[in-house]
């Protein structure tokens, strides 16, 4: 199993974006009508903030949180200690969940992007859910953070940092609705809707920009440098989005995510 270990602390305090947008699609999962006793896997649980906030909308439902990142599940671990054992925690890369039928609801928020077999990822999904079962998840999708990208491979590419980055493979998958739809098929989803919607973030200053883009976005780039580099590889990064109007707006698409196993 490869994991790519997160600073969980920070994640909490940095991830109003990610939190903001789990809400939106809890909201959702509020308008499915839950009989309030379900079995629910939080598919990529980070911190435990929006699993708490699951747990608070359906006080008799009982979930499954996990995470590939040790440093997440232990946050979550601590986040969730008022909900009791309502709420189990393990460290699982969703590459190799081998649930069977043990789900009712399987609820994700931003956390599918940073897995790039689809294929397996439904397929393993759509195994661990109970016949009837729901999937909501939303991700990254379709053009997301395409200006952020850019800008950063062009800092890559500088002669001080090009030697770190020469097996480099992009570490995302964004993929389009129309792709998302067909992979949903091949293991038996029906009742499937996917949908791409924008979602631009404007952070509000530069030092927040640096720690949010260190944190959350950027760290599987800082990973292959020695910690010396870190401030200089995002130095142009931050530079550039300053000089933006608005500054410091990043291009967010989400990609939605319902499907029905029969």
């Amino acid at each position: 199993m490869t994991v790519r270990e997160w600073n969980s602390a920070a994640y909490h305090s940095l991830s109003d974006p990610q939190f903001g947008w789990g809400m939106n699609v809890l909201r959702r999962l509020e308008q499915e009508y839950l009989r309030g006793n379900e079995h629910i896997l939080d598919a990529g649980c980070g911190s435990g903030r929006i699993t708490a906030e699951l747990l608070k909308s359906f006080p008799r439902v009982r979930v499954t949180a996990v995470d590939a990142s040790k440093n997440m599940v232990d946050g979550a671990r601590q986040t969730l200690l008022p909900f009791g054992e309502r709420v189990t925690t393990q460290q699982l890369d969703l590459l190799e969940l081998s649930a069977e039928q043990e789900f009712d609801i399987i609820f994700s928020t931003a956390v599918f992007h940073w897995i790039k077999d689809h294929d397996r990822l439904f397929r393993n999904l759509f195994h661990a859910l109970r016949p009837g079962g729901l999937l909501l998840a939303q991700c990254g999708g379709g053009p997301n953070l395409k200006r952020l990208r850019e800008r950063t491979q062009q800092v890559m590419a500088l002669p001080e940092f090009a030697p770190y980055f020469k097996d480099w493979q992009r570490v995302w998958e964004y993929p389009d609705p129309e792709t998302t739809l067909e992979r949903l098929k091949r293991p038996g989803f029906i009742k499937i809707d996917t949908g791409l919607e924008i979602a631009p973030t404007q952070l509000p200053d530069a030092e927040t920009f640096r720690q949010f883009q260190a944190t959350v976005t950027l760290h599987p780039y800082l990973e292959r440098l020695p910690q010396e580099l870190h401030h200089r590889f995002l130095d142009p990064i931050v530079e550039q989005f300053s000089q933006d109007k608005p500054p410091f707006l990043l291009d967010y698409w989400r990609l939605n995510i319902y499907a029905r196993k029969p």
